[in-house]
């Protein structure tokens, strides 16, 4: 990991011009792989799926271009459903997601359920919570799928897409006999774009598990059911040309899809937009948990009061807040079990937990623009003294960035609800904090979000800050 050095407020920024789509976005569907429990590179393999799809449809280019990025972005609303799933179904979320999808008919959606509920619990407690699955199976299911879609359109919507990209990630579970959910729709009143997302889908997970023949043997199978058969024999056309299943898993697939006109075709990646992609994915990363239900805006905040108290410059300040909106993307990639448990972790849900920062650089370090946010936000747990995770950094290797957003991170982790406590009061979270400053958290830092605390009008009885409209591109003067 590339350390910041303490003046280095704009590390990492990139000209406008080596800004590309392609490579913004597909970074971050990353991410989205991970909350779906999904191999690295899935939502990419689907996206050159259903790109050699479209070529062999002939699609023209506007449509090619729409087709992309629903592919691309496909999975937008997949972590709304993960807190729901933990809950209902007592068991890991990303196992649950990744397993489900090799799921077809009653009979094997029996067997799913019985092996992905409440698994390693008491035989008593799985056959309950069974039941009780089994009971309200089917507005579970519409509740869940409802979930995800409509919030994956708004959030494609919130990031530019056009219309048709957002009624195709909508329409993403839809079947074509309409037994599909969310709204039932049948034949081709499904988006063309969701009929080909649902089958590059099955593809990609179906060659993995079972081959080219075994993918393809799916697809002939829910011909007229689940997908379009008039689509279904250009699929299978398509994935058995030779070297297929060789190039879907060639190292150098990514650089391609990333390479396409696609990837550069809707408008520029400017300042503006690197700013409504950062919140759109915090949408993402925060609906994960309910535990964690504003968390990124909310941290953003505390750190663009911070800076303003520091005398950072508006373009230093934007920088920051972007960092602190995407500072726990790698939560898409821990369990809701960790994430919402109660009670104490074990110490090996410890170390998965402790990874997240890891997850996260992993993600924003594809990202030329984001390669600085990367280092800053893989920080926000480290402490003074070396004794915070992931890499136990010390106070020579922080810089100011770092220990500013891991003060702002702090701050809302105390006066937040949280699983195992609620939130606590400010003159509480002042006692904690008091105590960290210095070994801790850095003492400058700490008095700048006390000051800003105090300009806000924060009254020490309050449980929360009032929200702030317009913090992204804040004026400086507004919270001094």
């Amino acid at each position: 990991m590339t350390i910041f050095n303490q003046n280095s407020h704009l590390a990492g920024a990139a000209p406008q011009e080596t800004l590309r789509l392609g490579e913004l976005l597909g970074a971050l569907s990353h991410a989205l792989d991970m909350t779906e429990g999904q191999p690295k590179g899935h939502c990419l393999r689907c996206c050159w799926i259903g790109m050699q799809v479209a070529a062999e449809l002939r699609m023209a280019p506007q449509a090619r271009s729409d087709l992309y990025f629903t592919l691309l972005m496909k999975d937008l609303g997949c972590s709304s459903n993960a807190a729901r799933i933990c809950q209902l179904y007592k068991t890991d979320d990303l196992s649950f997601k990744r397993d489900f999808k090799t799921v077809n008919g009653l009979r094997q959606g029996l067997g799913f359920l019985w092996r992905n509920t409440a698994s390693g619990a008491a035989a008593w407690i799985r056959l309950k919570t069974l039941k009780r699955v089994l009971a309200r199976n089917s507005s579970i299911a519409a509740e869940m799928i409802d979930t995800r879609c409509n919030r994956g359109a708004a959030i494609a919507r919130q990031m530019r897409f056009s219309e048709a990209v957002a009624e195709g990630i909508a329409g993403l579970d839809e079947h074509w006999d309409g037994g599909g959910l969310p709204q039932g729709l049948a034949g081709d009143a499904i988006p063309l774009f969701s009929r080909i997302a649902l089958m590059a889908q099955v593809v990609d997970v179906f060659a993995a598990e079972r081959g080219i023949e075994g993918a393809a043997a799916e697809l002939e199978r829910r011909a007229g059911t689940w997908f379009d058969p008039d689509l279904v024999p250009v699929f299978t056309s398509v994935i058995r040309r030779p070297r297929f299943l060789p190039d879907l898993w060639d190292p150098g697939l990514e650089a391609e899809v990333l390479a396409t006109p696609q990837a550069r075709h809707i408008h520029p990646v400017d300042e503006d937009y690197l700013d409504e992609i950062s919140e759109a994915f915090s949408l993402v990363i925060d609906a994960k948990s309910p535990f964690t239900h504003g968390h990124s805006r909310r941290v953003a905040r505390y750190t663009g009061m911070i800076c303003d108290q520091l005398g950072y410059t508006p373009e230093q300040r934007r920088w920051m807040v972007r960092g602190a909106l995407l500072h726990d993307i790698g939560k898409l990639g821990v369990p809701n079990t960790i994430l919402d448990k109660p009670g104490k972790m074990t110490e090996a849900e410890t170390a998965r937990m402790k990874q997240h920062p890891v997850l996260g650089h992993q993600v924003l370090s594809r990202i030329f623009a984001f390669r600085g946010l990367a280092d800053v936000s893989a920080a926000h747990h480290e402490r003074l003294d070396g004794k915070g995770y992931p890499y136990g950094l010390n106070a020579g290797q922080l810089s100011q960035e770092m220990r500013i957003l891991a003060v702002a991170d702090i701050f809302d982790a105390l006066t937040a609800d949280r699983p195992y406590r609620a939130a606590l009061p400010l003159d509480e979270a002042y006692a904690i904090m008091d105590k960290l400053s210095g070994p801790g958290i850095d003492p400058d830092c700490y008095a700048a979000l006390q000051d800003a605390v105090t300009a806000s009008g924060w009254p020490s009885d309050q449980d929360s800050l009032p929200q702030e409209s317009g913090w992204a591109a804040a004026d400086p003067a507004e919270t001094a």
